[in-house]
């Protein structure tokens, strides 16, 4: 078989594969020069010689398809020692790895005017474009660029079943007037891009028609609705264009907007926040959709309670997301600017703000929530702001804002200092102090339970140590701190919520959201000076 030839075949079918062919040799080795493709499940075409060393050549080739990235694979014929792949030969090989039959398949349900012109869009692309309908006559071959793959069925549901979607393709719905029956086959599948080509009238009545159904928030935060980018976009060809750049902003992880809005150029909307907690990423959510870009700064181990609604979690997991918003863990102030560039908000285990030199941000937060000022100073940002008590507004930062729930929570405070800390948590269902669950022992945390597991009073829901932690009431596991951190007693480690299975783990709260509003108020009045 021309390997060649079959190379071109798997190509032109988009077939993951990978050619790997012999770039040097030395000494004794089976062969000195030889191509081979490997495709995703080991299966290879042609030899590079056979032997322990074309093993390892498969072996790497597999996995340079699943990183989707080429490698050099470099092996000698020896039993011992670096690069030894197990043979008595004794020479040396290196093996240049490239994938291909790699490109992101793009499909496009419907097949009328403007899905054509995406199509036309998307092929220089590098896309891999398929186009389903339910009406024939729209699926006219010459209606479409060379190589796009055209499916029809009887219904959008067959449409669905015969492109076998995955968790990897981007797909746009655009049909003429079944664009429900679409979406609902979608709209809870993990792709990598799903939009609807809708007025913002049609958006909202189908998202609110799928949360009456049961679709979690989750999934209607991965729906781009209205599609595309606002350019004044009328005619087929000029939609395709903003909604190709959409598609494209997805693909390649990057921010989207204008180049000149690029962080790195101007810091003018850059905000640091101290502390990673649920309220500050309450704050951090509030200001990334006011379109500031967010930095988070955190200890190496934060003792972060309600974890699901905590940008903290990034820390521990590499990255997490809240209501749709991503974070993740950077690991020095460059790689946070890049990771803002991405669209994301990075967080910096830097609990002595060191990266804030240079970081340069305009605003500084502190949203350590420590009832005490653990080291901020007025001179840190041209604009700083504190959350609660332990500040003093005029002296050591610009703002302070209230942080006791009641009738002043949210207030924006620029003279003087918060309301001294109550020590009472916030009164749910008729419970304050005994819905929060202290360790009874110094110890490490083993977690027995999950967030938003719903607990009898009286279960064992952990362990410090060897001592059980007993939940006091029932209702749901609205926090619980993150198995083995070492906690001392007395420390608050949990959080049961009585109203059980009504309450929601998986937002932030309307005290975190309170004060977000207040800290981007003092933001946009402090700016103004």
């Amino acid at each position: 078989m021309n390997i060649f030839a079959e190379a071109a075949r798997l190509e032109s079918e988009n077939h993951p594969f990978a050619l790997a062919q012999i770039i040097e040799s030395r000494g004794s080795t089976p062969r000195h020069s030889g191509q081979m493709l490997v495709m995703a499940d080991g299966t290879a075409i042609g030899t590079i010689g056979g032997g322990m060393v074309e093993r390892k050549v498969i072996e790497e080739a597999i996995a340079a398809i699943t990183e989707r990235k080429a490698r050099i694979f470099h092996g000698r014929m020896a039993r011992n020692g670096e690069n030894a792949v197990g043979s008595d030969c004794g020479g040396a090989m290196s093996v240049y790895i490239d994938v291909h039959g790699l490109r992101p398949r793009l499909v496009l349900i419907g097949a009328g005017h403007v899905n054509r012109a995406i199509a036309r869009a998307a092929m220089p692309l590098g896309f891999d474009v398929h186009v389903a309908d339910t009406y024939a006559a729209s699926l006219e071959p010459s209606l479409f660029p060379e190589g796009v793959h055209l499916v029809h069925a009887d219904s959008y549901g067959e449409v669905i079943d015969k492109l076998k979607i995955t968790e990897d393709h981007f797909v746009i719905i655009a049909t003429n007037n079944q664009d429900r029956e679409a979406l609902d086959r979608l709209i809870t599948k993990p792709v990598r891009y799903l939009g609807l080509l809708a007025s913002r009238r049609k958006v909202q009545t189908f998202t609110q028609a799928l949360r009456q159904n049961g679709v979690h928030e989750d999934d209607l935060a991965r729906l781009y609705a209205p599609i595309g980018y606002n350019i004044g976009a009328e005619t087929p060809e000029e939609i395709a264009v903003s909604i190709m750049a959409e598609v494209l902003q997805v693909k390649n992880l990057a921010a989207g907007g204008r180049m000149k809005d690029d962080v790195r150029l101007t810091r003018d909307k850059l905000a640091v926040i101290r502390g990673a907690g649920d309220i500050s990423t309450g704050v951090a959510l509030r200001l990334f959709h006011a379109g500031f870009q967010v930095v988070m700064l955190d200890i190496a181990k934060p003792t972060v309670i309600r974890r699901s609604v905590a940008f903290a979690q990034a820390i521990f997991d590499g990255e997490t997301k809240v209501e749709g918003v991503t974070a993740r863990r950077a690991a020095n102030a460059a790689e946070a600017l890049a990771v803002i560039n991405r669209g994301e908000i990075p967080v910096l285990i830097d609990g002595e703000c060191a990266s804030l030199e240079e970081l340069r941000p305009r605003f500084l937060i502190d949203a350590i929530l420590a009832k005490q000022n653990t080291g901020l100073r007025k001179e840190m940002a041209p604009i700083t702001i504190a959350l609660g008590p332990g500040f003093n507004a005029g002296q050591d930062c610009d703002a302070v804002i209230e942080t006791n729930r009641g009738h002043y929570l949210g207030r924006v405070i620029y003279q003087g200092a918060a309301q001294p800390n109550t020590g009472i948590p916030g009164n749910i269902s008729g419970h304050t102090t005994r819905r929060v669950i202290r360790s009874p022992a110094s110890g490490v945390m083993r977690c027995h339970v999950k967030l938003g597991d719903l607990v009898r009073e009286g279960d064992v829901i952990a362990h410090v140590g060897e001592a059980p932690v007993i939940s006091p009431l029932p209702g749901m596991v609205r926090g619980l701190l993150s198995d083995g951190l070492n906690v001392p007693e007395g420390f608050k480690i949990g959080d049961i919520d009585p109203r059980g299975p009504q309450a929601d783990y998986t937002t932030v709260s309307d005290k975190a959201r309170a004060i977000g509003g207040a800290v981007l108020e003092a933001m946009m009045k402090l700016n103004r000076r």
